[in-house]
């Protein structure tokens, strides 16, 4: 495929005729070869005539698609000079897209313990805090989110539904808005993970009585207990995410 510099990264030509001309299934496919690594920081893609063409879309939606991953700090646009990957300093990791873009294939081990170290000092502080705050709004939102998980299983998506409900009801019974502001990526990080557990085998366990040990403390008022049940449930689910590496 023609390039605008010799540094150029080409895109993979498998797009090519694929009619998804859509921004978004653009962006996903050039936020996933970034986010994977197949196009590394410091490497400057294709041109938009090129890369439009490579992918069978029109300019306007290349360039959208670009406006994308701009926004999410994948790449940076200038005069001339082109359109570069960034470091994975400036990704906006934590957005709900580019965590998918991320468990599209095989993610990141430096990501996946990046997620479960937030994970582990955010959510058993929540835990606490909502023990501690929590109203019958609170209390309700995660006993219908714990009975979901129960009914529909983590095998499904419905029950995946029902496990990001759960932690963002927890997060939302903090009280806290910093927390609550985190809510939509701690949510997105619980359910890719739990799905990538699932691509190659069964769950290893159960995790639905881990959640209702947390649900049970902060129902109790018992900071102390949320707050180690959530930090087991981080731990075990970090052990579960390891073996399917």
């Amino acid at each position: 495929m023609p390039t605008d510099e010799p540094d150029d990264k080409p895109i993979m030509r498998s797009a090519k005729g694929s009619g998804r001309r859509l921004r978004g299934a653009v962006a996903h496919y050039l936020g996933t070869a970034i986010v994977s690594g197949e196009i590394a920081p410091g490497e400057t893609l294709s041109g938009e005539i090129a890369n439009a063409a490579a992918l069978d879309v029109s300019r306007s939606a290349y360039r959208e698609a670009v406006q994308v991953l701009t926004a999410k700090g994948l790449v940076e646009s200038r005069p001339k000079a082109g359109t570069r990957v960034l470091p994975r300093n400036r990704w906006h990791i934590l957005d709900p897209m580019v965590l998918a873009w991320a468990f599209s294939a095989e993610p990141d081990a430096g990501l996946v313990r990046d997620l479960f170290e937030l994970r582990a000092v955010v959510e058993p502080a929540a835990a606490r805090f909502a023990a501690e705050r929590r109203d019958k709004d609170d209390i309700k939102a995660m006993k219908d989110a714990l009975a979901g998980m129960r009914r529909h299983t983590l095998a499904t998506e419905a029950g995946r539904a029902a496990d990001r409900a759960f932690h963002d009801a927890l997060l939302r019974a903090s009280h806290n808005d910093a927390m609550i502001a985190l809510s939509a990526s701690i949510s997105a990080a619980v359910s890719w993970t739990t799905e990538f557990k699932q691509r190659s085998r069964a769950l290893p366990r159960d995790p639905v009585p881990d959640h209702a040990r947390v649900c049970d403390a902060i129902v109790a008022g018992d900071p102390e207990a949320a707050s180690a049940a959530m930090r087991a449930l981080v731990d075990l689910a970090l052990d579960d995410t390891r073996s399917s590496m």
